[in-house]
């Protein structure tokens, strides 16, 4: 595995032409330049980030066109992840396109225990307090908050609660998107996205001490 030395900008050029066409002839035609420009320089980075992070999954680019009504064959984005959500890791995302960077970290997906015990550790007192200074600070470093939402506010709780409108939540995601630059291309990229990630590891621990892993075989079933 060679090290890693930034993505190239032909690997942005590459995802602004698959917006524009997202076919299997244009995928024919300029396979080399993914896997020489997008594959092998994540890979690179992914390696270097394993040994604080963890191993990650890095994502096929195929479509699952299955069941969905729009039948473009690639995803428009390279994207991996650390971790396992559903095995109480908070997953710490990275995702490369046409407009850059975007990274994450939260329970990106939640059984109904989770779920449940995500809500329970809002409303208490002192983890949902804690939870709010952590997302504050967050927000003011420029993470966006969000997550799967329920419509309505669950029975037990009341519309008055201080912290109403989290116990809306299922998950609980901060991300943030960075737009293409000049260090993306460079060996630095690494330790801007180990920096960042970094700012996300207290929400991780949060999530994995008041949420933690499912207990439900059908959650593990369901994602395989």
């Amino acid at each position: 595995m060679t090290s890693f030395t930034g993505f190239p900008d032909e690997a942005f050029a590459f995802y602004e032409g698959l917006v524009a066409d997202n076919t299997k002839a244009y995928w024919t035609d300029h396979k080399a330049t993914y896997d020489a420009c997008v594959k092998a320089p994540m890979e690179a980075l992914l390696a270097k980030l394993e040994p604080e992070f963890g191993p990650a999954t890095f994502f096929r680019p195929y479509r699952d066109v299955r069941f969905a009504k729009d039948k473009t064959p690639y995803k428009e984005h390279a994207a991996a992840v650390v971790k396992d959500d559903l095995a109480g890791k908070s997953a710490l995302y990275v995702q490369l396109g046409a407009d850059g960077l975007y990274l994450g970290s939260g329970y990106f997906h939640t059984a109904t225990d989770q779920a449940r015990r995500l809500r329970a550790a809002i409303a208490e007192d002192r983890t949902g307090r804690e939870l709010t200074k952590l997302l504050d600070g967050l927000t003011a470093a420029g993470w966006e908050v969000f997550g799967e939402r329920l419509k309505r506010l669950p029975k037990e709780y009341d519309a008055g609660h201080p912290r109403a409108d989290l116990l809306h939540h299922k998950s609980l995601i901060a991300g943030k998107r960075l737009e293409p630059a000049a260090w993306m291309h460079t060996p630095k990229c690494a330790d801007r996205i180990a920096a960042l990630w970094r700012e996300l590891l207290p929400l991780g621990s949060w999530l994995q001490t008041n949420v933690g892993a499912s207990t439900m075989e059908s959650a593990y079933r369901n994602r395989r």
